[in-house]
């Protein structure tokens, strides 16, 4: 195991942050080193960058967010440590997580993290105007434009006025199977996200990187889980 000085000592030597004046919680990088949090977790915040989305996306202590599409969790912890116990973290995890077993890892993360609210509902049955910042991240290759727009405007619905989010995913190229290889193309992406009615703050290469050459499922081993990745800064207007 990863000792807590080793691994604080990385982070804020990997993120340049050692002087870095906070908005998220004080305690945050300590939290995303200590132990409690899983080694796997850990070990992918290089390629990930928690503390420069969290920058991006203006979180503070205090917040209400949402990670949609959850899944295991890793979102919801970075969240969790960046708005505090002052916060809410709503950690979306849809409704066909109560029939397999990570709704019941939904439901124990919260209880561990204290200041998160596990959500088995979809996001089109939120109620509007709950949040003031979302994360959806490796969830739209799974769709088209009939599925994405409307994902984008519910998005929006849950956000303040004003609100933003984080829209992440895998890059694909034009002329493959992106499907096959859990990808899409940056394109779609823009063009979905503009005509739901949101507002592109900024278009980050923060989490590119040049060692994934868009051939190989996301999914192969090879990557280590560490594709090139689009990321949108996203505004509901006011």
């Amino acid at each position: 195991m990863i000792s807590r000085i080793s691994t604080t000592a990385f982070a804020l030597c990997l993120f340049g942050l050692a002087s870095a004046a906070f908005a998220v919680a004080p305690d945050f990088m300590e939290k995303l080193a200590d132990d409690s949090r899983p080694l796997e977790d850990r070990m992918r915040d290089g390629a990930r960058r928690p503390y420069q989305v969290m920058q991006l996306l203006g979180v503070e202590e205090g917040m209400t967010v949402v990670d949609i599409g959850a899944g295991g969790g890793w979102y919801t912890r970075v969240l969790s440590a960046a708005v505090g116990p002052a916060g809410t973290v709503i950690s979306q995890v849809g409704p066909r997580a109560l029939q397999r077993e990570n709704g019941q890892a939904a439901r124990e993360l919260a209880a561990s993290l204290g200041n998160v609210e596990p959500s088995f509902e979809d996001i089109g049955d939120f109620e509007a105007n709950i949040a003031d910042v979302a994360v959806t991240a490796l969830n739209m290759h799974h769709g088209n434009a009939e599925r994405l727009i409307p994902y984008m405007r519910d998005i929006g619905n849950l956000l303040e006025p004003g609100g933003v989010a984080a829209i992440i995913d895998h890059i694909g190229l034009p002329d493959i199977d992106n499907s096959r290889l859990h990808r899409m193309l940056i394109s779609d992406a823009r063009q979905w996200i503009e005509a739901a009615g949101l507002e592109i703050v900024e278009e980050s290469d923060i989490l590119r990187t040049a060692a994934d050459d868009h051939t190989l499922s996301t999914t192969d081993s090879t990557l280590g889980r560490n594709s090139d990745r689009f990321l949108f800064i996203v505004r509901k207007p006011q």
